[in-house]
């Protein structure tokens, strides 16, 4: 068999990954993209071209045993719907070019029934017996996707047809060396995999933050309370951190779009609900603890450390720190920051906030310190050195990095979450 792969949507931060591990493997790897993104600069045997430019589709696709769409499916503005016009071009553009038998695999976040219809417009032009099409839904996490690729926990593999099963089961192959479970079943089913693993872990965010705010009322440790029920093999430990709350480019339009799919069908999806809820209140929450504890005013400023949503990555979309940081600056507090990767993105996103080039330039003269995200470089800061610059020794831990007692020997107010 050839082992050509077309990749629409190939330079962003899914495609890239896919590109390079199909390329390691052996494949010729054809990318089309609107944009030249950051993630695929340096790749070689990989054609950017424009998504409209036919000649150029019409080539790749021709040649293709396989085809992925990587296309981003953000939320729309004013819904909570996935936004899946992306998906939409590329469905017409297949259905002008294919020639010979490919499959179609759906490998963005799409809500259930979204490859069924790629399906339906491609049949406008082709007949279904030139092709087929798979639900193949990631699961790579920013910071380490290069290891979850290779090293997934599952493959979910959602078919109609046993040729198409069989072609990703070979492209997939090499992972059986590993003896990653490949789980195969209806387009359907995989579609809802996708949605209610990444639902379910944001509940457990959601869950573990509001029983932090039960243990701060009562005089518990949350990360105790975790720890007890982590052991639990039932529970599991992952994903049970009290912290400001999720953000990122997954969670929250994840969670909305799961929610918005179970109100089409008439269900009452009232636990993601008060997960979207609940998430969506916790920086307001946050601020006000904060500002409860000391009277800052409009001469205050404060260090926020970390504005990525998660370490090891710039990515700033839905960032709870940037949440906080204009609430904050709401409140006319003036805001100094930090992070050690996400500074270009953040100015970008947020002008009026103040820039530093380490931390301990972010905390001269302020009046409390914040912990935003929950970076290594955090982990072992020379708080000798910062009590020295900083004009009040206030701490907000928001990601419970610390411990409570080292920080107050050294005369700092510390604030954890759920302690």
């Amino acid at each position: 068999m050839d082992k050509n792969v077309v990749v629409f949507g190939g330079s962003g931060f899914l495609g890239s990954h896919v590109c390079d591990k199909l390329m390691e493997s052996g494949y010729n790897v054809t990318v089309f993209d609107k944009n030249e993104s950051k993630f695929i600069k340096g790749k070689h045997n990989i054609v950017i071209g424009d998504i409209l430019s036919e000649e150029k589709v019409g080539k790749a696709v021709e040649n293709a045993n396989i085809v992925f769409i990587t296309v981003g499916t953000p939320s729309r503005r004013i819904e909570d719907e996935a936004d899946l016009s992306a998906i939409w071009d590329v469905s017409h553009e297949l259905a002008k070019n294919i020639k010979n038998y490919c499959v179609i695999v759906t490998k963005s976040t799409v809500p259930v029934g979204t490859t069924k219809k790629i399906k339906k417009i491609i049949e406008t032009k082709i007949s279904s017996e030139n092709f087929g099409v798979v639900s193949n839904p990631e699961f790579l996490r920013e910071g380490s996707a290069i290891n979850d690729f290779m090293r997934p926990d599952r493959v979910v593999i959602g078919t109609e047809s046993k040729k198409s099963e069989k072609l990703m089961r070979d492209l997939y192959r090499p992972l059986n060396l590993i003896e990653t479970p490949i789980v195969s079943t209806t387009i359907e089913t995989s579609e809802v995999i996708k949605y209610a693993s990444n639902s379910f872990l944001a509940t457990k965010i959601g869950f573990i933050n509001q029983v932090a705010d039960l243990c701060e009322a009562v005089g518990a440790n949350v990360q105790d309370v975790a720890k007890g029920m982590g052991i639990d093999k039932r529970i599991g430990a992952k994903f049970l951190h009290a912290g400001p709350g999720f953000g990122g480019s997954c969670f929250p339009k994840d969670v909305k779009a799961f929610a918005a799919t179970a109100k089409k069908f008439n269900i009452n999806f009232s636990i993601l609900d008060a997960v979207k809820s609940s998430n969506e209140k916790r920086p307001q929450m946050i601020v006000k603890k904060i500002l409860d504890t000391k009277k800052f005013d409009s001469n205050s400023s404060i260090a926020l450390l970390g504005l990525s949503f998660k370490p090891n990555t710039d990515d700033i979309r839905d960032s709870t720190s940037l949440k906080i940081a204009s609430i904050l600056q709401e409140n006319n507090i003036k805001v100094n920051c930090y992070d050690p990767v996400a500074m270009v993105n953040a100015q970008q996103h947020n002008k009026t906030l103040n820039f530093f080039d380490s931390v301990y330039d972010a905390c001269e003269g302020v009046n409390a310190i914040i912990i935003g995200t929950e970076w290594n470089e955090f982990r072992a800061l020379n708080f000798t050195k910062i009590k020295e610059k900083i004009k009040d020794a206030i701490i907000f831990d928001l990601r419970n990095i610390y411990r409570p007692s080292e920080l107050e020997e050294l005369g700092f107010l510390y604030y954890g979450i759920g302690k």
